[in-house]
């Protein structure tokens, strides 16, 4: 097996860069949040009943991540819109948020347009492109931002920006204790989990070998539900791996069912089952129970706990954690974790269309 404690393999294999992304990631949150916090807000958009998010992919990841954690709290329901059409509930009560890294993605585009000729309340978060010049024609707050990244790596500024926004807006409480809080988590995580942590004591590291050419299925729950959702994207996308991911309590209801056939295949399917103390009693029951029906199929599976006092350090000392893994996954695979190739190509097929 390839040697993670090699520092010349990173150079080796990761030859855009994608390591110092996430050495960033810390870094990058606070840049985000004090970024919201400063941004000019029309008073009237805290005069809505539901908010709208729309967005694809890493763009979209942000306003998931928001929705699992504020879902108890918030005073209002969130949706999160990924497709080319627009909800008909869409209205002059509706802010809707368009997210798109580019600027450019064609489906966030269209939902946009669509949403011109409603009345709703309309905010942009991008880098720039069309969805910029869209809403800057109409006089249409741009949260702008200048990072270059793959979209993934840029989850700092589509996830911080509209918690710190229905914050301003006074749909949830004041989440800037808990932003301190989570940068520690996360400069403190990072010491422990980079790369130049040997293995014996990197447990980012000892997971990586462990789901090293297993089929990964990510299981969450409650606050972080829509975590194991981004660690599925990033072992797809980074490690180039198959992934899934699956939800308490639904999976309960079904995927337990399904551990017994094909038989052949539970030597090379693992679970990782992410935790959390603040769970509900009845939710950390399920995570003991579902381990004893795993051990019966003779399939694998792993604990993550998240780490902090607040719901977002916990939330977001996951996703580090998982955005690691994929990353040393991607290494012990002996390729580079940064391009993408099946979706450029599916863009360039679906661009001549």
């Amino acid at each position: 097996m390839v040697n993670l404690d090699d520092p010349k393999l990173f150079k080796q294999y990761d030859r855009e860069g994608m390591l110092e992304h996430l050495h960033q990631m810390p870094q990058l949150c606070q840049e985000a949040w004090q970024m919201a916090m400063k941004f000019k807000l029309p008073q009237d958009y805290g005069e809505v009943n539901k908010v709208v998010i729309s967005g694809m992919g890493g763009s979209a990841i942000g306003g998931l991540l928001v929705k699992s954690l504020i879902i108890s709290e918030a005073r209002l329901p969130i949706f999160i819109h990924s497709d080319y059409d627009l909800p008909a509930f869409v209205d002059d009560k509706t802010l809707l948020i368009a997210s798109s890294y580019s600027g450019m993605t064609s489906e966030t585009l269209s939902s946009f347009e669509k949403a011109l000729t409603t009345g709703s309340k309309k905010l942009a978060i991008t880098t720039g492109g069309t969805l910029e010049s869209m809403a800057e024609e109409r006089n249409i707050p741009v949260f702008s931002f200048d990072y270059k990244a793959p979209p993934r790596t840029a989850l700092p500024f589509s996830f911080l920006p509209i918690l710190g926004f229905l914050g301003r807006l006074g749909f949830i409480g004041d989440k800037s204790k808990d932003v301190a809080e989570m940068v520690q988590i996360l400069e403190e995580m990072s010491q422990e989990i980079n790369e130049t942590q040997v293995s014996k004591e990197n447990p980012a590291k000892k997971l990586a070998q462990e789901l090293h050419g297993k089929l990964v299925v990510v299981y969450g729950a409650s606050i972080l539900s829509e975590v194991a959702h981004r660690w599925k994207t990033q072992l797809n996308e980074n490690a180039k791996s198959w992934a899934f991911h699956e939800v308490f309590p639904e999976l309960n209801h079904n995927a337990v069912v399904g551990y017994q056939f094909p038989p052949e295949l539970a030597g090379k399917i693992a679970v990782v089952l992410l935790r959390s103390d603040l769970f509900p009693e009845r939710i950390k029951l399920r995570y003991k129970v579902t381990p004893e029906l795993l051990e019966q199929a003779k399939v694998s599976y792993h604990f993550v706990d998240g780490r902090g006092r607040s719901p977002l350090s916990q939330l977001m000392s996951l996703v580090l954690f998982g955005d690691y893994l994929s990353y040393y996954l991607a290494i012990l695979y002996q390729i580079d974790p940064t391009p993408v190739k099946a979706i450029d190509y599916l863009k360039e097929q679906l661009g001549k269309g």
